[in-house]
């Protein structure tokens, strides 16, 4: 049981948050005597509708918010935020003309570009001009495969700005994973590049786009952007085109011509994993999609402008798509594109102090890994604008809580934060006024009416059970692609409680009122009818230096399930009788004796997917034999041929 925080934002930061000026603002405007956060909190999810206005006003959303703010509030789903709005998403993100940085961008170690907001505003003038030529209007369809660069930025919002509808994936993915996400859209173009560099190696991505081409007939124009090489032949692309012909006819083009349009236009389609069936497009609106990432950057991370905004991601993950928002407050934003890892884990701290990051957003993962080396940011980096660091991808850690602390700077707000692409945002993370537990996310996000459901559906605290979020909120998704009466949307979040969204995560509110995730409820271990949350046992094996990393499954067996620990140990490490009484001997200790394997077997990898979540269910259908599909969903599907027909699951 934690005692104390182990940080505390000290009063001066308090007073000058931007969530501390907007409690004042709402008790000023509506004679409120909201004290805290948890006040706050209450009221936002009691009075939705002068919430969100107020976030829409604060925020400084630019666009029309008309007279009404919520319709049909009590159908979950089926309500309809701000009905009579309208905006543009670009306008938004667009709203800064001057010569300071919109953007910067690092390519490993070979490429280093910046763009003021000026150049950034001409340039989403010339894609938007291109691309009304194509013929692209509001409703198609763009997509982009391409590497973390500054052109799907700016493919994105000149999409945005004439009301087409745009989605992503990254250059890892195989012809066949694009194919089953982009098929699902029939996109008129598609923006890509022509390779992209990983861990110092150049990797090429022309024969790919060969193949995607031949299966996408949709495609009007393939434009590709030149980042490892200069001088290509497009000839064997179909309908392929350079971005710099693409652009050439629109050269005086200045102006955007943002389109006004409705607040549940469509935005984005994001993808869910589809590690075990086909990936789902997930359609998401530009109103919605804005307010939330408005809401979550400036009230919960204190984004302000002249900030500098980084996280680590690929184009493939929601967390590009939030990333980029927050040009909407007026920060600067990283991009990234690359091996974490290269330097000896030193490259993205050396980037944040060097572009001076005042929030730095790294996987759960990444903190694990570079915790297990000698890497000590604290005492070879200077990072005196870091004000918060962002954690997501997988629960982050006691221990991950720890050596940011202890290695990388003292006073920074550890936001871990948690959601999905399923809503483009977040249910819980962080609030630079609260303070920081160890091991617990900080808080339910405002607007979200945040609780955890027992098997009975009954709310619970302290005690560990289904993630769900009882009422409405702006970013839920419009629906699914291809899903007119939208049954597989009902399916897939409404099922299990009519009318409450269940998000999938096994989750624990504690009597801080933040919140622990404890691993996905559809890979919760159930041993003798006892609900284990696989995060429990990875934060306890993983302490160990000989651990690099793990992942759990329920094996079927003798008529019940026993808990199965697969290891990826550090080299020179072995899994001999000493080390597995150790990691018995760790995870009792430290969860209970019902958390302890029954089997434990080492692998040389472990599977995991493009955005680095480890995939415990597809591992769990190789164990039994049963076939995975969708393959292309994984960044090392060989992986997976390592957990067939072992000979230690045949025996007791």
């Amino acid at each position: 049981m934690n005692n104390r925080p182990i940080w505390t934002p000290d009063p001066g930061r308090t007073q000058a948050a931007r969530l501390t000026a907007f409690l004042r603002s709402v008790n000023e405007r509506f004679g409120t005597q909201l004290a805290d956060y948890a006040a706050l909190h209450r009221w936002s999810i009691e009075n939705p509708e002068a919430f969100w206005r107020s976030v829409w006003e604060f925020c400084d959303v630019v666009g029309d918010p008309g007279d009404t703010v919520l319709l049909d509030g009590s159908k979950m789903p089926g309500a309809r935020w701000f009905p009579e709005a309208r905006l543009n998403f670009a306008e938004d993100l667009l709203r800064e003309r001057d010569e300071s940085d919109a953007l910067v961008f690092w390519g490993e170690d070979k490429v280093t570009r910046r763009i003021s907001h000026a150049e950034f505003y001409r340039e989403v003038a010339r894609m938007a001009a291109a691309l009304r030529a194509e013929g692209v209007g509001p409703g198609d369809y763009v997509a982009s495969f391409m590497p973390n660069l500054p052109e799907v930025v700016i493919a994105m919002l000149a999409s945005a700005s004439i009301g087409a509808v745009f989605s992503t994936c990254s250059p890892d993915f195989g012809v066949q994973g694009v194919v089953d996400r982009f098929g699902q859209i029939a996109p008129k173009v598609l923006f890509a590049a022509d390779g992209y560099h990983y861990n110092g190696k150049t990797l090429d991505s022309l024969e790919k786009l060969a193949a995607i081409a031949a299966e996408l007939p949709s495609l009007r124009k393939i434009i590709i952007t030149p980042y490892v090489r200069e001088i290509h032949d497009l000839t064997r692309i179909r309908n392929g085109q350079s971005l710099s012909d693409f652009l050439a006819p629109h050269a005086g083009q200045t102006d955007p011509g943002f389109l006004p349009l409705p607040f549940a236009h469509p935005l984005y389609v994001l993808y869910s994993s589809g590690t075990t069936g086909a990936p789902k497009g997930i359609l998401h609106s530009a109103g919605g999609t804005l307010l939330q990432h408005m809401k979550e950057h400036q009230l919960h991370g204190d984004l302000k402008p002249g900030d500098r905004l980084f996280y680590f991601t690929t184009c493939g993950w929601m967390m590009w798509h939030w990333l980029v928002s927050g040009l909407a407050s007026g920060a600067t934003i990283l991009l990234y594109d690359g091996s974490p890892f290269l330097r000896q884990g030193r490259i993205l701290f050396d980037y944040a102090e060097t572009e001076r990051a005042t929030h730095f957003g790294i996987s759960a993962k990444f903190i694990d890994s570079v915790a297990k080396t000698s890497l000590r940011p604290v005492e070879s980096h200077r990072l005196p604008a870091l004000r918060t660091i962002f954690s997501t991808g997988s629960p982050l850690t006691p221990q991950g809580f720890d050596y940011v602390y202890q290695n990388v700077k003292e006073d920074v707000n550890l936001a871990s934060i948690s959601g999905g692409s399923d809503i483009v945002s977040c249910f819980v993370l962080g609030c630079s006024i609260l303070p920081v537990w160890r091991g617990e996310i900080q808080c339910k996000g405002l607007g979200m009416a945040v609780d955890v459901f027992d098997a009975e559906g009954r709310p619970v605290i302290a005690q560990k059970g289904e993630l769900v979020c009882t009422r409405p909120f702006p970013s839920m998704p419009l629906g699914f692609v291809n899903d007119p009466k939208g049954e597989r949307y009902r399916a897939a979040y409404f099922e299990k409680y009519p009318g409450v969204w269940a998000h999938g995560d096994f989750a624990e509110i504690t009597s801080h009122d933040g919140v622990i995730i404890h691993g996905r409820s559809d890979a919760v271990l159930n041993p003798g009818g006892v609900r284990i949350g696989t995060a429990e046992i990875y934060r306890e094996v993983e302490r160990l230096a000989e651990v690099v990393e793990s992942l759990a499954v329920a094996q079927e067996w003798a008529g019940d399930v026993r808990v199965v620990l697969f290891v990826r140990l550090r080299e020179g490490a072995a899994l001999d009788e000493a080390l597995q009484r150790r990691i018995r001997q760790t995870i009792r200790e430290g969860a209970s004796h019902r958390h302890v394997p029954a089997k434990i077997v080492a692998v040389a990898d472990i599977p995991r997917t493009k955005s680095g979540k480890i995939v415990e269910l597809a591992v769990r259908e190789v164990v039994h034999g049963r076939a995975v599909r969708n393959l292309d969903a994984l960044a090392n599907p060989e992986a997976l041929s390592l957990f067939e027909n072992l000979r230690e699951l045949q025996t007791e």
